[in-house]
């Protein structure tokens, strides 16, 4: 039975008009899957599905998810990420690992959990350099890091009253389940890249996995070195959010959900 299954330009180009034209006849597909991006059931017989390959260094995995949660997408990945997806590993921890360095050779951290704002709960990232980020070429040890986002299109945020505007261009990737990167508009209107990109996919909790699905975006939110800290409660966290909120260190937007 022909399967309700997309497949991008991309995806088709890597995999060859042959097995793509396989998959849309049902031959290679699955009828049911877990889906790679919210981790619950999925039937291709049934429902829109996305086609998802994952490519590392040396090997691809072809992955299935809803389409109301991931387009058809060809997503790169470390053969590293590739190998930790093959294995399905899930759980509801949160890695609070500082992760990748941004251009400005500056390590970030970035913590996940759930914001109630107006009585909602909302899908966060916080993200907080581990020292000063200074705006590349300049000279001096200033801290530019809310200036650079800011003008990016991150607002300043005095208070947590109201969730803040969508910045249209970047993103939230979230796929297999788990956290990738966050993305930013490529140069000259080309395609997304990495703003933040996890060494290995950082693992969320359901509670949070589900807001996103439900929203289709994420909230996130910045501050300088030293604003947030490391906090083990997800109460502890939206203190420290407050605090830096009131003293003029947080910015913030909402970002789409799988680089819509």
């Amino acid at each position: 039975m022909p399967r309700m299954l997309d497949v991008s330009d991309e995806v088709r180009a890597e995999i060859g008009d042959e097995e793509a034209d396989r998959l849309l006849a049902g031959d290679n597909a699955p009828g049911s899957y877990d889906c790679t991006s919210c981790r619950t059931p999925g039937d291709s017989e049934q429902e829109r599905t996305s086609t998802v390959l994952f490519i590392g260094d040396e090997t691809a995995v072809l992955a299935f998810a809803h389409s109301t949660c991931l387009p058809s997408q060809v997503v790169q990945v470390t053969e590293e990420q590739l190998k930790g997806a093959v294995k399905s590993i899930t759980g509801d921890t949160v890695d609070l690992e500082p992760d990748n360095i941004v251009p400005e050779q500056a390590v970030l951290g970035v913590t996940s959990g759930l914001v109630l704002i107006a009585g909602e709960l909302h899908p966060a990232l916080v993200v907080e350099p581990t020292g000063p980020i200074v705006r590349p070429g300049a000279i001096g040890a200033g801290d530019d890091f809310l200036p650079l986002l800011i003008e990016q299109g991150f607002m300043p945020r005095t208070e947590l009253a109201d969730v803040p505007p969508v910045l249209h261009g970047w993103s939230v990737l979230l796929a297999m389940g788990q956290l990738h990167a966050v993305l930013q508009p490529g140069s000259n209107g080309g395609q997304p890249v990495a703003w933040w990109q996890a060494h290995q996919p950082l693992l969320v909790t359901d509670g949070w996995r589900a807001a996103a699905n439900k929203h289709q975006q994420v909230l996130m939110f910045a501050a300088p070195v030293g604003s947030i800290g490391r906090q083990p409660r997800e109460d502890l966290l939206r203190d420290a959010l407050d605090k830096a909120a009131a003293n003029g260190k947080l910015v913030a937007a909402a970002l789409p959900l799988a680089g819509t």
